[in-house]
Formats: C-alpha cells, sequence, structure tokens
C-alpha cells in the first residue's frame, strides 16, 4: 500500500544498527528491477556510508560483547568512535540512526567538504584507535578464557543452518557478497575477507576486528576516488 519511494524510511528501521545499509540493500533491488544506473560518485559515496555502517555497527557489537563478558572500559572507547560517525551520518543526512538518505538512482543530496574531511579525519586515526581495542582484549588471559574454544561453530554448520556474515567467516568461510557478488563498484576496491580458523566465539571477535580496519582501508579508496 506504498510507493517504492515510501519504503525507504521503513529499511532504516529493519535494524537500527545498520539503517544505510538496508537503505543500500533496497534501492539496489528496486535500480536492478527497473534498470536504473547510477553515478560512479554516488556510488563511491554509497560504499563509504556502508563501510562507515559497518564500522559502527561492530563498535556497538564490540563494546556491549566485551561488557557481557565483564570487559567495562571497551564499551566507552568502542562508543567513543561510534559517536564520530553518527556525527558524520547527522550531517549529511539530518538524521543519526534513520538518515534514509539514499535514493533510486544515487543520493538525496550531494555530500560536501565537511563530509570530506570529517571522513577523512575520522579513518586516518581509526586504526590506532582498533590497536587499543586489542590491547585490551586480545591478549588478556581473562578474555581468552571466556572466548576461545567456546560457542564452535564449523563451517558445515553454518552452511546446514543458513548462517551467513562475520559468524560464517569466524568458521573459515570466505563468503562475502562484496566480493562475491560485488554491488556499488566494491569489485574496484582492494580489500581482504578476514577470516578465523576454529569457529569459536574468539574467532568471531578477531573476524570483527579484522573488517573494521577492512573497512577504514575501503573508505579511504572511495575518499581517493
Amino acid at each position: 500500500n506504498r510507493l517504492y519511494h515510501q519504503i525507504i524510511p521503513l529499511t532504516d528501521r529493519l535494524d537500527y544498527l545498520a539503517a544505510m545499509s538496508n537503505n543500500l540493500a533496497y534501492v539496489l533491488a528496486v535500480e536492478k528491477l527497473f534498470d536504473i544506473a547510477v553515478p560512479r560518485r554516488a556510488r563511491y559515496v554509497r560504499v563509504i556510508l556502508a563501510e562507515l555502517q559497518r564500522i559502527a555497527s561492530h563498535l556497538f557489537w564490540l563494546g556491549t560483547h566485551a561488557h557481557d563478558l565483564g570487559a567495562m572500559s571497551p564499551m566507552f572507547y568502542a562508543l567513543r568512535e561510534r559517536e564520530a560517525v553518527m556525527d558524520i551520518f547527522d550531517a549529511v543526512a539530518g538524521s543519526r540512526l534513520t538518515p534514509s538518505y539514499l535514493r533510486f538512482g544515487g543520493l538525496y543530496a550531494d555530500i560536501d567538504e565537511g563530509f570530506v574531511r570529517n571522513t577523512t579525519r575520522f579513518v586516518s586515526h581509526f586504526g590506532s584507535r582498533v590497536d587499543e581495542y586489542e590491547e585490551l582484549l586480545t591478549e588478556n588471559p581473562i578474555w581468552q578464557s571466556r572466548t576461545k574454544n567456546v560457542g564452535i561453530m564449523s563451517a558445515e554448520d553454518c552452511v546446514a543452518m543458513g548462517i551467513s556474515g562475520t559468524i560464517a567467516r569466524g568458521s573459515g568461510l570466505a563468503w562475502d557478497l562484496r566480493k562475491s557478488n560485488p554491488y556499488s563498484s566494491y569489485e574496484e576496491f582492494q580489500f581482504e575477507i578476514p577470516l578465523g580458523s576454529r569457529g569459536d566465539v574468539f574467532d568471531r571477535y578477531l573476524v570483527r576486528i579484522g573488517e573494521m580496519r577492512q573497512s577504514a582501508e575501503i573508505i579511504v579508496q572511495a575518499l581517493e576516488g
């Protein structure tokens, strides 16, 4: 009972931690249905926004995950960086959590120099911030005791149960739609797919840490392009 265009705000609310990503999935589907071409500039901006959203989502996961396992400090570190991403979204779309910024064929409005400046500033220091998360957790014996060999899922289990995303990659499945079925010019960017080997909680943690680093690299390339 709605026009195609009216569905965009609904996609924001499918996952409050991945609004930009859900915007993108929906507009890509409609563009494919109607054979709508998207300018290169808009495709690259979409990639930047999608990777910023991935970082923001992983940061919220990292903070709450660590908090649930008894480490309180990572929550404050992770939310510090997530706030910076939300500020970028707010500046470009007028909303932090539900941007509704993408449109069929492009974007609601073009980006400005402030977007480029703020995003460049964010990715320039983000790698060192991820280093801080790892200093707190990765070699921490308590963290390892609560994550290693816990919740093991084999690659076969993931396939049998239809599990995808970071959980599948944590079990060693090199399955990432940005590589296997690239969209929005992802084939033009160089990046790796972080993988686990044991398929436990610790591997899934490392995969998300690795994905955040890779996302920052993709954003740098997209900004340059």
